[in-house]
């Protein structure tokens, strides 16, 4: 029986008096692209990091590739993987070091010819033996990809991949991300506040604020059903009517 890549069920997580993730929901199916969408605070990172295992909830389930989380992580990480421009690489250690360290610690066989195929595929072959920590943001998001493909993930988790990158750096990587995806057929969870970046990328969208999924669909289903052109107009009604009913 084939099972979703993501199962939540009642998500939640507290960090003392604060509600970072209130009780959400959703089901992610196998070869999709769906996105958490919400701005600052919204519990974007919160719910992926509870996903990779290194935050445990609070309340509620998680299962991936039908594997309860909680108990029988380690029969899943091996199929997923992350990236996040938040997380830097060790800086003293060259591109092709770090690459290999990590390939090490997934089990990567045949793990030189695999950072080759890696680094011209992503063109980071010209700096693999450059330190780390002299490279560009868009060289070390390119990097950071790499590693996160290293062993060919079923799941990939992304945490606003294209964050502080310029206009054409940050195409890419969207352009380099779909061409991936629809290669391999893996499936990717992206949370991120580029509305565009989700409108173009993803076919079903979650919107999250305060801890919570408050809409869902694809992006067509939501920018018809407000009325709107764009997912960050929508955003912005959502946005808006909370803060009017606060007032």
């Amino acid at each position: 029986m084939s099972h979703p890549v993501i199962l939540i069920r009642g998500l939640k997580k507290c960090f003392d008096r604060v509600t970072a993730v209130d009780g959400i929901d959703f089901v992610q199916e196998p070869g999709t692209i769906a996105g958490l969408l919400g701005g600052n605070g919204a519990g974007k990172t919160t719910t992926l990091a509870m996903l990779l295992g290194l935050l445990v909830p609070s309340e509620g389930q998680i299962r991936i590739f039908g594997e309860d989380m909680l108990t029988h992580r380690y029969r899943v990480l091996p199929r997923m993987n992350f990236s996040s421009p938040y997380v830097d690489l060790p800086h003293r250690l060259t591109v092709r070091q770090n690459l290999t360290v990590y390939g090490m610690l997934y089990g990567i066989e045949r793990l030189p010819s695999r950072i080759e195929a890696l680094a011209e595929d992503l063109q980071i072959s010209g700096f693999l033996d450059r330190l780390t920590g002299t490279l560009s943001a868009g060289q070390k998001t390119r990097v950071a990809l790499a590693k996160a493909l290293l062993n060919e993930p079923e799941l990939l988790l992304l945490d606003e991949p294209t964050a502080s990158l310029d206009p054409d750096t940050g195409d890419w990587i969207r352009q380099y991300l779909h061409t991936w995806q629809q290669r391999s057929h893996a499936a990717i969870l992206l949370a991120s506040h580029n509305m565009g970046e989700v409108e173009r990328l993803c076919s079903e969208v979650l919107m999250m604020r305060a801890g919570r999924i408050v809409d869902r669909g694809t992006p067509h289903a939501l920018i018809d059903r407000y009325g709107r052109r764009t997912l960050e107009e929508v955003f912005l009604d959502i946005a808006r009517a909370d803060r009017a009913r606060i007032a």
